[in-house]
C-alpha cells in the first residue's frame, strides 16, 4: 500500500463478517469516496479474511491476525497500522450495520472547522464521538438490561474517570493522527470493549479536544452478540486500573 500524509482509513475490526462487507464496503465508499478500509480480522472460519483478500479493485486492506484477541487489541493494532501509513484521519465502526455509514460525513466534518460548524461543533475536534447519548442520538432494538448497563459504563467512565463526554462506550468515532500518534506508544490495559474508555481517558489526559454528534444506534441485526459477562468483567477492572491511575499517575502507564 502507498501511504500518504492526506488519507482517511475507515477502521473496521471483523470475525465472521462475510456476509456484511459486501455491502459495507459498498456504503462506506459511496458515503466517502476517497476513503480507504482496513479490515483487521481475526482469523475469521467463514472467510472473511479470504474476501478482503480477493477483493483486487476496492481500495480495502486485510490485516490478519491468528486468533481471537479481542476487539480493543483489533482496534489498537489497526490504529497503529494507520499512525505507521502516515493516514491523517481515521474513522473506527462496527461490520455489523449497527453503526450507519450515512452518518460517516457528519463524523468526519469536524476534523475541519468549517465542517464543524455545520455540525454544532464549535472547535475542530481531534475525536468525533458518534454518541447515542446526547440530544438528537438514540438506541433501537436493545433490551432495558442492556441499555442500564451502557448507561452505569458510561456514569463510571465520566465520574472516575472525569471524562467530559457522554458516550464513553462506542466504538464509532473519528481520530486526527496526528493527535492520536503519540498515545498509541502507550501500553494499553485493555484488550476487550473497555479500549473504547481507556483510549478517550489517555487521549483527554494529553488535552486533546474530544467533540460528540448524535447518532442512531440500531442493535444488530446480522450476526451474534459478542459481548459476554467474562468481557463485562475485563472491562470494570479495566475501569478501576484507570481510576486507580488517576488519583497516583505512573509515568509507565
Amino acid at each position: 500500500m502507498t501511504s500518504t500524509d492526506q488519507g482517511l482509513l475507515v477502521v473496521i475490526p471483523t470475525y465472521n463478517e462475510r456476509s456484511n462487507l459486501p455491502e459495507l464496503s459498498q456504503e462506506i465508499l459511496a458515503a466517502l469516496p476517497d476513503c480507504e478500509i482496513l479490515i483487521v480480522d481475526d482469523a475469521s472460519p467463514d472467510g472473511t479474511g479470504d474476501w478482503c483478500a480477493a477483493q483486487k479493485s476496492l481500495p480495502i486492506h486485510l490485516l490478519s491476525r491468528s486468533g481471537k484477541k479481542g476487539i480493543g487489541s483489533a482496534l489498537l493494532a489497526g490504529l497503529r497500522y494507520a499512525n505507521e501509513n502516515e493516514y491523517r484521519i481515521v474513522v473506527t465502526m462496527d461490520a455489523d450495520f449497527s453503526h450507519s455509514p450515512e452518518e460517516l460525513q457528519k463524523l468526519v466534518a469536524p476534523m475541519d472547522e468549517q465542517g464543524g460548524d455545520q455540525h454544532g461543533v464549535d472547535q475542530v475536534a481531534d475525536v468525533t464521538i458518534a454518541s447515542r447519548y446526547i440530544a438528537g442520538g438514540s438506541i433501537e432494538g436493545w433490551p432495558l438490561r442492556r441499555i442500564v448497563m451502557s448507561r452505569l459504563v458510561n456514569w463510571f467512565a465520566r465520574w472516575f474517570l472525569g471524562l467530559r463526554v457522554r458516550d464513553c462506550s462506542t466504538g464509532f468515532r473519528c481520530y486526527r493522527m496526528a493527535t492520536l500518534g503519540p498515545v498509541l506508544h502507550e501500553n494499553f490495559y485493555a484488550r476487550g470493549y473497555a479500549f473504547e474508555e481507556e483510549i478517550l481517558f489517555r487521549l483527554q489526559r494529553r488535552g486533546a479536544h474530544l467533540a460528540e454528534i448524535p447518532s442512531r444506534f440500531v442493535d444488530r441485526d446480522r450476526g451474534g452478540s459478542k459481548l459476554n459477562l467474562g468481557e463485562a468483567v475485563k472491562a470494570g477492572w479495566v475501569l478501576i486500573r484507570l481510576s486507580l491511575g488517576r488519583l497516583w499517575p505512573c509515568s509507565t502507564c
